[in-house]
């Protein structure tokens, strides 16, 4: 999941769209590897799930369900196939969180059984346990999802880019896959699965899972997961869509009216997939999609298998943003390949991810390009620090009693950091060799901290000695030996900043060659302004109103900083047309602390709040308290 985007590249030629009219044959899956069949690893206590793997682990997961916009439900049957871990376990213990639970069924025999819902828990929601017969292989459940399931936002066709249809997305990471299904909600926990959803027929839907790239007739579609994943890994799509192939074994789902957009924005993404595979090994997920989501979708980017979810904020026109596909991309080994056996190892997933995405870009945009991106992350990490307690500055974090999604963006730049700490001492041929032999040797299994440490010490033990691993891992802050990157495009952009803030004229600074990641920087390195100085700088370059929402975003907390009013217009449109929580909470913030801003934040946000899905609701919920 792509929270923090630091990445803005701007690509100076568009790569020739390979048009077809024909639907692209799926690439074959690559065997499953002895890793993919091997034991899981030993069961570890996850302090967010009720499931008990150690006992009865669910293997596969079989759906049958309807969509109701009317009722914004889902409602149908869930079958999970079982596997006892200990021979004589009895019972099954599921997460589930306002789930009607209507009936359970044993297989062999539909026998039915008796089951017990538990008192609801506000972050974990009710444990569903059920007892089993000694020959229970299957365990059948009816239910239905409440209107009101945060992984599910239902979204009005005002709300849409077409503005004829409704729209269904689902965000299930970290612990929300348990309001749309009962199921062991534990990323430890790995299945494949199926499901027959029902939409109305004018409305096509996608699965995180083997997609068709026609509508149905009917509004019936099948989906197979042949993969094991962990259970925030399964998501749903549902509207107007239409699809746009890359190659072979890519393309884009995007609204009618987005997607030549989108499949214009996006068409390198062949040339990263080949990109990632040069550097650990080859994609073994058979295809590599994208669908591209109403404003309101939440991150940048969720990496679910196969079908990558993206904001359409990142649709500039200029491909400056597309860096947050080879974050998602990078996802396919590092989080969807290993996995976090828990969330409080989740810059196992994350600080991997984005030191991956830093190695696609400059594989495929050069070395002055990722270390701008770099920068960009360690200034972040800079800034978050002052703002989270010592306990929080770890990359490993204790999560318990906390919902997951509340986990500080940190460990993303950090874990990046730490990583290209291990890549310079190690050399980068050693240290990519260690990384391929991880990916291969843990492909399809969850990993722990503990774990990760212990295969580093086995494969890089003078490294270790080296590094400070512990105090990098659990301890605060930046350690002294944080690597430093440099761009000499950088200083320049400072240097700019530096002559204006010291009375020099916006006239006298040339960005005409600037990428967007420079002026980004730009406006983030300004000190305080006057309202006449900002107003300078809008009229020679048009922050205000620029396409690129990164830069916009950027100078709209400024404009809040520094008092520019002429921009308030804006950033009311601004949080008004998307949801991305990386923008809104920061904004409503920055107003929320100036007393005289606090009227104008809480009119835009009773006029944005139903736009927004139910993770910026909270947060911002809990920002403007």
């Amino acid at each position: 999941m792509k929270r923090l985007t630091f990445a803005l590249l701007l690509v100076a030629a568009a790569c020739k769209q390979e048009q077809s009219a024909v639907a692209p044959s799926v690439a074959q899956t690559p065997p499953p590897s002895s890793a993919q069949t091997a034991a899981p690893p030993a069961f570890v206590h996850d302090p967010h799930s009720y499931a008990r793997p150690d006992e009865v682990r669910v293997t596969h997961l079989a759906l049958d369900l309807d969509v109701d916009f009317a009722k914004k439900q889902l409602a149908g049957t869930a079958a999970l196939t079982i596997q006892r871990t200990r021979p004589n376990a009895s019972t099954l213990t599921l997460d589930t969180h306002d789930l009607a639970i209507q009936s359970v069924a044993l297989n062999p025999g539909n026998v039915p059984a008796q089951f017990a819902l538990a008192t609801a828990d506000p972050i974990l929601g009710s444990k569903l346990t059920i007892p089993l017969q000694p020959a229970t292989n299957t365990v059948v459940i009816r239910y239905a999802s409440s209107p009101g399931a945060r992984a599910l936002q239902w979204l009005e066709p005002a709300m849409t880019a077409g503005k004829k249809q409704p729209f269904l997305l689902s965000q299930s990471e970290a612990i929300l896959a348990r309001t749309w299904v009962p199921l062991q909600d534990s990323p430890q926990v790995r299945f494949t699965y199926e499901a027959t959803i029902r939409v109305p027929h004018e409305l096509m839907a996608v699965m995180s899972a083997e997609n068709v790239t026609q509508r149905s007739a009917d509004g019936v579609y099948h989906f197979t997961m042949p993969q094991p994943v962990p259970s925030y890994l399964m998501a749903l799509g549902v509207g107007d869509l239409a699809f746009r192939a890359f190659d072979g074994r890519s393309g884009v789902y995007a609204e009618v009216p987005v997607i030549d957009a989108a499949s214009r924005e996006f068409s390198d993404t062949p040339k990263m997939i080949g990109a990632a595979e040069q550097l650990y090994g080859p994609y073994r997920w058979g295809r590599y999609d994208l669908l591209v989501l109403p404003p309101s979708f939440p991150y940048g980017g969720m990496e679910n298998p196969r079908l990558t979810f993206l904001t359409p904020t990142v649709i500039a026109g200029d491909k400056s943003l597309v860096s947050l596909i080879a974050h998602e991309l990078a996802h396919s080994w590092s989080g969807n390949l290993v996995t976090n056996a828990t969330w409080n190892d989740f810059w196992l997933n994350e600080g991997f991810t984005t030191y991956f995405e830093h190695r696609i870009t400059e594989a495929l945009y050069g070395r002055e390009y990722s270390e701008m991106l770099w920068l960009l992350g360690l200034t972040q990490v800079k800034e978050e620090l002052p703002t989270l307690p010592v306990k929080d500055q770890a990359l490993y974090l204790d999560l318990t009693g906390r919902d997951p999604d509340d986990a500080p963006d940190l460990v993303y730049e950090k874990g990046a950091l730490f990583l290209r700490l291990l890549e310079e001492k190690a050399g980068r041929a050693r240290w990519d060799q260690f990384l391929r032999g991880y990916f291969d040797a843990h492909a399809f299994q969850s990993m722990t901290t503990t774990r990760f440490i212990d295969a580093l010490k086995q494969g890089l033990p003078d490294v270790v000695q080296q590094v400070k691993v512990e105090e990098w891992i659990y301890g605060p802050g930046l350690p002294a030996n944080c690597p430093q990157p440099h761009s000499e495009a950088f200083a320049k952009v400072e240097a700019a900043a530096k002559q204006f803030a010291s009375g020099g004229p916006a006239s006298a600074i040339d960005m005409t060659k600037w990428s967007s990641h420079e002026r980004q920087h730009f406006v983030e390195s300004l000190p305080s302004l006057t309202p006449a100085r900002m107003g300078e700088l809008d009229a020679r370059f048009h922050f205000t109103d620029s396409g690129n929402s990164e830069v916009l975003f950027a100078w709209l907390m400024k404009s809040v900083e520094d008092r520019y009013k002429t921009a308030y217009p804006a950033i009311e449109r601004f949080l008004t047309s998307q949801g991305r929580r990386k923008f809104v909470k920061p904004l409503y913030a920055a107003l929320w602390s100036h007393a005289e801003d606090r009227a104008f934040a809480k009119e835009v946000y009773a006029k944005a709040r139903a736009s927004y899905h139910p993770v910026t609701q909270s947060a911002v919920d809990d920002t403007l308290k």
